[in-house]
């Protein structure tokens, strides 16, 4: 019996798959590890690497039930990427064509966070963590931005 591991890998639906692997390669400096087009010509399976982390991608299909959030109209999901530098991805993301949503900006729970959208639909936020803070201090940290309590 081999041994596994479990492992989280988020499925992307786009429509236009191929062209979305193409940007995200430029947007997020992806790596295209694989591209199995199905008989139509569109991406029926595909998956990169970003930053070391997998993601697989496919083309929006009826026939599959397959609808990205182009077709839905949102999603309700945002994909996270920790990363040494989130300003510069921020830029990257944003000159490629992404949508910033929130610039990055210091926030409470020490990390310097940001949040752009894709052109296929899909959320993306940003981080970089400037300084480690214990639970206790993140709590009162969010107790002091949602409440306006004096910190401890």
């Amino acid at each position: 019996m081999s041994e596994t591991s479990t492992k989280l890998i988020p499925h992307l639906v786009c429509r236009d798959a191929l062209g979305a692997l193409q940007f995200y390669k430029e947007a997020l400096g992806a790596e295209v590890m694989m591209v199995m087009k199905g008989p139509d010509e569109k991406l029926m399976h595909g998956c990169m690497s970003v930053d070391g982390a997998t993601v697989f991608l496919c083309e929006e299909s009826d026939f599959c039930n397959a609808k990205s959030p182009l077709a839905l109209g949102a999603s309700p999901v945002t994909l996270h990427l920790q990363v040494a530098d989130c300003d510069a991805l921020f830029q990257q993301a944003v000159a490629a064509g992404c949508t910033a949503v929130m610039p990055p900006q210091e926030m409470f729970w020490g990390d310097r966070y940001g949040v752009f959208s894709d052109p296929y639909g899909h959320q993306w936020s940003v981080a970089t963590t400037v300084r480690q803070l214990s639970p206790e201090e993140v709590q009162a940290a969010a107790a002091n931005a949602f409440c306006g309590a004096p910190e401890a």
